[in-house]
């Protein structure tokens, strides 16, 4: 597998792809490859040998007059047809099923590996980007691996076995034609380089394209209240035009492999014709000779074509193949350690004990501070508030909590457990989590609820609805809880896909609540529906409370005031408000109604400690 990696591509990067993938799969699906081998290596014999029996055809048939010879031939052609037929379509058939499955696999690897990164990796990826490689670029594995086997088993063993018939008949005009192989070869190599460079430009203006195309669908709304038809109009035909000249570059070079092999091939035949002719009528060669030999050569310029081409094909499928690993070689940074333990929770109590955090904000990953000597404990069965300033760290605070990022120093425990000691799932499991932004999924309304616990009884999800005030306006859908809900529930109204995430959060049923402004989607009839059911969930349960709404703030056992990444403040609303810092400041400046409100955060990435 080394020498043909190695002799397939020119970089050891290239081999290295290429080796990675074929062990991979090769090994996997050798019985079936095996299978569909064999039938190739029948394909490619009954084509060398239907060339062979051309010089038999003409000697014993045209030149012979020997009619039982002629049958003979005549069941032996038809006999080498029905064979390959019968094995072409067994090939086609395995092939396409080893493809069918590699595709599927590399697809569930990818996803699989996708949902193991850590938040960080998906900030600084496109949606459409990770579609692309879960489709296009998979795709390109089984293209590839597909056209090695179909290249090196089918084209190659044809054209060996046609060339054993022409030198058979002639050696000296076989050495003659195939003296323009090196001019072939030379030229696809050139080929093949350009190909390898425009393929992956094509590859990102393509996923640039599918991604203006879902931001104008996710935002119509502003696209049409801004007037922003014309820009976007504007922008989609600039990549659509870079894309098709890529594409057409693409096309052109690897054309020009065709009059370049026809070009070669006409001489070749035209040479053969002349010379082939010059000999049977001066120097009695034997036309069944020729005949043979010419219907090799014809025969071997299809699967020569082929093989040439190959190279360019090869590369275009490379650099798709390429993205997939980059993906699939992305380190996991919060994975579990080796003596990881699942989490022994017993009170509830979150310590953040000198918790440091930042952000990497470009390329050069120059750091943003966030949080900086974080310490504050939310005590077990109670609900502890964050309140402070936008941009402070709050919410933070909560993907910490989490293990979406790791803190750069300092620890968070759970009940006196640090989190980085605990496997990630058991952490996880115990929160219920309510974000500012409602996420719903594609499927009806009770599916989405029962993503919080697979488990629950079609009467615990009721129970949640209604105590969600959720209940009556799913009723009121077309098919109740078996409605289809549209993209991230666009069928229904902010308030209502925030109450069905609370309904979600109460299904889960968890020990510790983390509620990041929930009920800023709210109007102030639904969030004092809503802000009852929290009551009600929060009882008993370890919360901690991202708001800015007095409703919510004032009635936290403790309140704990973020400013600029360090906690400068704690207390009750009546001994904070005695206190006359940031918090009463801040309830001075709201006028009394709450705290400011929740600012649009801009996509960071994190980077671990």
């Amino acid at each position: 597998m080394s020498r043909l990696a190695a002799f397939l591509f020119r970089t050891p990067g290239e081999a290295g792809v290429f080796r990675r993938m074929a062990n991979e799969n090769f090994r996997r699906y050798r019985s079936q490859y095996a299978i569909a081998i064999v039938c190739l290596l029948f394909s490619a014999g009954a084509t060398a040998y239907s060339a062979w029996l051309m010089g038999p055809i003409v000697k014993d048939v045209f030149y012979g007059n020997d009619m039982n010879r002629a049958l003979v031939l005549a069941a032996t052609v038809a006999g080498i047809f029905l064979v390959k037929g019968i094995v072409t379509y067994f090939q086609s058939v395995i092939l396409s099923k080893i493809g069918n499955s590699l595709v599927a696999n590399y697809q569930r690897r990818l996803f699989d590996h996708m949902l193991r990164l850590g938040v960080d990796f998906f900030s600084r990826q496109h949606s459409v980007d990770l579609i692309s490689r879960l489709n296009q670029n998979v795709i390109a594995v089984r293209d590839l691996l597909n056209t090695v086997v179909l290249g090196f088993v089918r084209d190659l063993v044809t054209l060996l076995g046609l060339i054993f018939v022409m030198f058979y008949r002639d050696p000296y005009m076989s050495l003659a034609v195939f003296v323009i192989g090196p001019i072939a070869l030379i030229a696809i190599a050139g080929y093949a380089r350009r190909v390898k460079r425009i393929a992956r430009e094509e590859v990102k203006i393509t996923a640039q394209v599918a991604t203006s195309m879902q931001e104008a669908a996710h935002g119509i709304e502003v696209v049409k209240a801004m007037t922003m038809e014309d820009q976007m109009r504007a922008k989609l035909n600039m990549l659509t035009v870079e894309a098709e000249k890529r594409s057409n570059q693409i096309a052109r070079i690897t054309a020009r492999s065709s009059p370049l092999m026809e070009t070669l091939a006409g001489f070749a035949v035209a040479g053969v014709i002349a010379y082939g002719g010059y000999r049977v009528i001066n120097h009695g060669y034997a036309p069944s000779d020729l005949t043979s030999f010419m219907t090799a050569l014809l025969l071997a310029y299809e699967p020569a074509k082929r093989l040439a081409r190959m190279r360019v094909s090869l590369e275009r499928s490379l650099v798709n193949a390429r993205m997939i690993y980059e993906v699939l070689d992305t380190p996991i940074r919060q994975a579990d350690k080796g003596d990881a333990k699942p989490l022994d929770l017993k009170a509830g109590t979150i310590l953040f004990d000198k918790v440091s955090f930042h952000y990497e904000t470009n390329a050069q990953n120059e750091a943003q501070s966030v949080l900086t000597n974080l310490s504050f404990e939310a005590l077990a069965g109670q609900t502890t508030a964050l309140v402070g300033p936008s941009g402070g760290g709050k919410s933070t605070i909560i993907a910490l909590l989490q293990r979406f990022y790791d803190p750069a120093s300092g620890t968070i425990t759970i009940d006196g457990q640090d989190l980085t000691g605990l496997q990630v799932a058991s952490v996880r499991s115990a929160i219920a989590y309510v974000s500012q932004q409602p996420i719903l999924f594609q499927g009806t309304v009770i599916e989405n609820l029962r993503y919080a616990r697979p488990e629950a009884t079609d009467a615990e999800i009721e129970e949640a609805c209604r105590a969600a005030q959720a209940h009556d306006f799913i009723m009121q859908l077309a098919e109740g809880y078996d409605t289809l809900l549209g993209e991230n529930g666009a069928n229904l109204s902010g308030g209502q896909r925030q109450r069905l995430s609370i309904a979600r959060a109460i299904v889960r049923n968890a020990p510790i609540l983390l509620l990041d402004e929930a009920t800023s989607a709210l109007d102030n009839e639904s969030e004092a529906q809503v802000q009852q059911a929290l009551d009600t969930l929060m009882q008993g349960r370890t919360s901690i409370v991202v708001a800015h709404r007095l409703s919510t703030i004032e009635k936290a056992d403790r309140i704990v005031v973020i400013d600029k990444g360090r906690a400068v403040d704690a207390g009750t609303h009546d001994e904070l408000m005695k206190a006359g810092g940031i918090y009463a400041r801040l309830q001075s400046v709201a006028g009394g109604k709450g705290l400011p409100g929740p600012s649009k955060r801009r996509k960071r990435t994190a980077k671990a400690g």
